[in-house]
């Protein structure tokens, strides 16, 4: 596996085990999404920030470390 950018992805999925005994309907297929913290590394100094004013409203300072969190669950209920 190669270390370029474009490896990874921020949303993953699994698929939950559902024994043939098991009464209840499979759940399918879930997500979770990773932090972008995680890909960093280390933080690189001069990185660039939020106004204060936004960056409160964004739970960071920096926008390298803003994750928008889409919910994959919202768009099968459409």
């Amino acid at each position: 596996m190669e270390n370029s950018p474009n490896t990874y992805t921020w949303m993953k999925t699994y698929q939950t085990y559902h024994s043939v005994y098991d009464p209840c309907p499979p759940l399918g297929t879930r997500y979770y999404s990773t932090p972008p913290n995680l890909y960093l590394g280390f933080q690189p100094p001069n990185l660039e920030q939020f106004q204060p004013n936004k960056a409160l409203k964004k739970g960071t300072l920096w926008p390298i470390l803003y994750d928008y969190y889409e919910n994959p669950y919202e768009k099968k209920r459409r």
